[in-house]
């Protein structure tokens, strides 16, 4: 058994390579092998948000507070609220993060594959993109 005392573990920043704007991390599932599960609970300043991604096994956000958005390659973009649980597909290209003038925490859940990857990051969300262009 371990446990990870509130606190105990620093928020990071999320990468510029990854996300557009102000994004914060908190792990919450960090299991160690041949544990597959990942989590962590994300908090997006108004207008940030990732990057175009995919994730080997998919991946699970639950919006806890606050206003967001989420987009699939090719979908209309959509308006996710605390309560809102989102599921994308395996290798689906999509995006998601705070709408514009709202902050949004969101808790992600990944599997990674055997490699250990996550997710497979691609370019960032343009600015017209994101406004719906």
């Amino acid at each position: 058994m371990e446990i990870k005392r509130n606190g105990s573990q620093p928020s990071t920043k999320g990468a510029e390579q990854y996300f557009t704007g102000s994004v914060r991390i908190d792990p919450i599932i960090e299991a160690p092998a041949p544990a597959r599960v990942r989590s962590g609970r994300v908090t997006f300043e108004p207008g940030a948000r990732t990057a175009w991604h995919t994730h080997p096994n998919g991946q699970t956000i639950f919006v806890l507070e606050g206003a967001g958005l989420c987009q699939r390659r090719g979908g209309p973009i959509e308006a996710i609220r605390p309560g809102d649980r989102v599921f994308f597909e395996p290798g689906e290209e999509h995006w998601h993060g705070a709408a514009p003038d709202r902050f949004m925490i969101h808790v992600a859940i990944v599997q990674v594959d055997d490699a250990g990857t996550p997710a497979n990051w691609l370019e960032h969300v343009t600015d017209e993109e994101y406004a719906g262009g």
